[in-house]
């Protein structure tokens, strides 16, 4: 029914005129759309970018003011621990102006005990602080802090504690004055549930730990964030900015974040997409009943109009049908509209002309079958349909069959099934542009193995305005193909060979560019299989020896034989490569480059695993004694040039036997390996540190001088005799002896230098062990 409908030029203009008017209309509609959400877009971004930054910063103004102020008020009470619990109620009831800042006050001293309240209904009996997170940040940095959020002792109530440490005369801290901000009070953290975004938006407070401080949307606090929201991970990694994003309940939604400067958190802005482009959907959707009103009228009356258009163009059909049947010998009558009037003229010449044409084709016919009767090759002409007028002797030898059996059949049905789509495609294409086919395809025939293979050239007999049929040439290249089929087989082979070898091979000419690549080949130049036609010198580069090898080293130099280099591509992948280059017809225009790449990348890994376990103790990963003299000597040889010093540190450790004997070696492995991670992380990336045996280990520390390095020492000290292995329910430990002493340029080597520092470690065990002693370079006597 559709095609049928469509059949009609009538109906075909309707549905142009309509499909134009409705293809405009959506496609104004959808450029102002575009252009409207896009300005939409950019002031949501906008106003929520705005909105965050006002929130964060006042937000930051707000817990910096109390903090300052809670600072202050620490910084004026006589904090003495007789007078914190004796008159902490009354320093409490002085500071009540501090209410109007928090939601309660509390005093504790230097035990966590809580000693006070206001107000009074928020003291909790025997309520001790000291494993509160906030109680041991104030008392360990002895600085005034922002707790994270926590779940208060006021019947669980979540809440953020400003707190401020307090000090005796003597700067001792004697307890803290801490100013609690309850999330789900009436104090300014609630004020951001109620800052809208346009209708629909609303703000989060949210901790870098995933915690929700205040929420606009539901009120919940002190739960977590939906983790699986990339945007929030993101702002708790410190992200800034607006983007678009994904609300909880999968709505799409314009978001910004803000992080604060005091505490680490963060405020977000989320706007629903969906009330931030109200406005442009409101527009849109009053746009498509106005189109729809249109079209309402529009095609009843195009429908009339183009039927009655058409009319004299229905009467010109008939006409033309009955002068084809014979009913009519007048010529078909000009009337209508200019266009129908020329048609009706255009087919009178036309009509006129053809039976002049089949007149004069008569008489060339009878010329050109006597032409190609006695013609070596096979010649056949067909109609425009494709039925075969005419076959020459040689085209029915091939054939193996009569003019009888072939006259009036279609040609194509002479081809075999398998190149019968591309023949009759070539076939037709020649016919509609004018252009001659060339194809090989194979033709049926009775003789044995029932086709031939031939080589065709088809042309198109034609006047200036139509054409008349086709004439095709035939020859038979059967024993060609053969000869061709036997070479591509063994190309293949050869192709096969190559594709499956490790090694890449590809062949390249003077240029460089390439002729042929395996796929092992591919996959060193990143290029797949695309490779064929590029530049191969521009493609990769090679390095011998830390040097750039040339294109005129492989053009003009000698074959290469297994020449471990490095190749580097357009990708910028690096290949350790065994290469081999030979020269094929070298001196002749068709010179070619043979290349064969081997991938050494796995020799050349073994060879820097050894190297690297020559130089580096197994189980601490540390460098050895081997490459620790190495690195002392290097020192030594650069000490009369350095200003500052190089100090080197031998650490021994204390009672190491016991934890072996008690734990057992693998207690004792585990310490050491621990140690190790110690020593590493405690010393610069430029330092050396190394274990030189057993329980001893050593320092170099290059340009560091001797008070940075006993800085360092004791350091490394306090940290080790606080290290502790649990096993089995004890506790193991160590403690460290370490000798230090500056690498001298009147050393005479490294035995000299170690020993010194030696030395060091022996007067600090005879002090009784868990001591840093330095030992000072002899005085330099070259001069005197």
């Amino acid at each position: 029914m559709i095609k049928l409908w469509f059949a009609s030029l009538a109906n075909r203009a309707v549905a142009l005129v309509v499909a134009f008017v409705l293809v405009t209309a959506v496609v104004v509609a959808s450029i102002g759309s575009a252009l409207s959400r896009s300005e939409l877009e950019y002031q949501a971004h906008r106003q929520v970018e705005m909105i965050v930054g006002m929130v964060t910063r006042d937000l930051d103004q707000k817990l910096a003011l109390r903090r300052d102020v809670l600072s202050h008020v620490a910084s004026e009470i006589p904090a003495s621990e007789a007078l914190l619990q004796n008159r902490a109620r009354v320093i409490l009831r002085q500071q009540a102006s501090l209410l109007s800042l928090f939601d309660a006050l509390f005093i504790m001293d230097a035990e966590g005990e809580l000693l006070a309240a206001n107000p009074l209904d928020y003291l909790v009996p025997s309520f001790n602080a000291s494993e509160r997170p906030y109680f041991k940040a104030v008392s360990s940095q002895l600085v005034p802090i922002i707790s994270e959020p926590y779940v208060t002792a006021l019947e669980g109530r979540p809440g953020v504690m400003l707190a401020a440490p307090l000090f005796d005369h003597r700067k001792r801290f004697t307890g803290m004055i801490g100013g609690l901000i309850l999330l789900d009070g009436d104090n300014f953290m609630s004020d951001i549930s109620g800052i809208r975004v346009g209708d629909a938006g609303y703000l989060r407070l949210i901790t870098r730990q995933g915690v929700v401080l205040a929420d606009g949307r539901d009120g919940r606090v002190m739960v977590p964030v939906d983790a699986r929201q990339s945007s929030i991970v993101r702002a708790m990694e410190g992200f800034e900015g607006t983007l678009r994003d994904e609300s909880e309940q999968q709505m799409p939604t314009i978001t910004a974040y803000g992080q604060m400067a005091q505490v680490p958190w963060f405020v977000a802005a989320v706007w629903p997409e969906t009330d931030a482009f109200a406005s442009v959907n409101r527009m849109r959707d009053a746009f498509s009943w106005t189109l729809l009103s249109v079209l309402v009228v529009l095609v009843p009356l195009a429908f009339w109009f183009f039927h009655r258009l058409l009319r004299p163009l229905r009467d010109l059909s008939l006409q033309i049908y009955q002068r084809h049947t014979g009913e009519r010998q007048m010529p078909v009558s000009e009337i209508g509209g200019r266009e129908i009037r020329n048609v009706a003229r255009v087919f009178n010449m036309v009509r006129h002309e053809r039976d002049e044409i089949l007149r004069s084709l008569a008489e060339r016919e009878a010329f050109f079958r006597s032409l190609t009767q006695d013609a070596p090759i096979g010649i056949v002409h067909s109609n425009i349909l494709g039925r075969i007028e005419f076959v020459n002797p040689a085209l029915l030898s091939i054939l193996g069959e009569t003019a009888e059996q072939v006259a009036q059949r279609y040609l194509i049905s002479k081809v075999a099934d398998e190149d019968r789509d591309a023949a009759m495609a070539g076939w037709r294409r020649a016919l509609t542009r004018r252009r001659f086919y060339r194809g090989r395809l194979r033709l049926l025939t009775t003789r044995s193995p029932g086709y031939v293979w031939v080589d065709t050239m088809t042309s198109v007999i034609e006047l200036p305005d139509q054409a008349l049929g086709t004439i095709t040439i035939v020859r038979d290249i059967t024993r060609e193909m053969r000869f061709e089929q036997a070479l591509r087989e063994e190309q293949q082979r050869a192709d096969s060979i190559l594709d499956v070898l490790q090694e890449g091979v590809l062949m390249v000419d003077k240029a460089g560019l390439i002729r042929y690549a395996n796929d092992a080949a591919g996959e060193f130049l990143a290029l797949g299989d695309d490779c064929i036609g590029e530049n191969f010198f521009e493609t990769v580069t090679f390095r011998y020896d830390n040097h750039k090898m040339e294109p005129e080293e492989f053009q003009e130099g000698e074959e290469i034989d297994n020449r471990y280099v490095t190749l580097e591509n357009s990708q910028g992948q690096v290949f350790d490569i065994d290469l081999t280059m030979l020269h094929l017809r070298r001196g002749e225009h068709e010179e070619r480059l043979v290349f064969v790449l081997r991938d050494d990348s796995e020799r050349r890994r073994e060879e820097e695993r050894l190297s690297w376990e020559a130089t580096h103790d197994a189980l601490t990963q540390l460098v050895n004694r081997r490459a620790f003299t190495a690195a002392l000597l290097k020192a030594l040889a650069e000490a009369p040039h350095q200003a500052t010093p190089a100090i080197l540190m031998m650490i021994d450790l204390d009672h190491f036997k016991p934890v072996n004997d008690q734990g057992g070696h693998l207690v004792g492995d585990d310490l050491l390996k621990r140690l190790a991670d110690l020593f590493q992380s405690a010393v610069r990336q430029s330092d050396t540190v190394a274990r030189l045996g057993g329980d001893e280990f050593a320092v170099l520390l290059p340009g560091c001088g001797l008070d940075r390095a006993e800085a360092l020492a004791e350091n490394l000290r306090s940290r080790v005799e606080a290290l502790k292995v649990q096993h089995d329910g004890r506790s193991f430990g160590v403690t460290v002896s370490i000798g230090l002493t500056p690498v001298s340029a009147g050393d005479s080597g490294p035995r000299e230098v170690m020993a010194r520092a030696d030395e060091g470690c022996y007067i600090a065990k005879s002090r009784g062990r868990n001591d840093v002693v330095s030992v000072p370079a002899p005085p330099d006597d070259t001069g005197v």
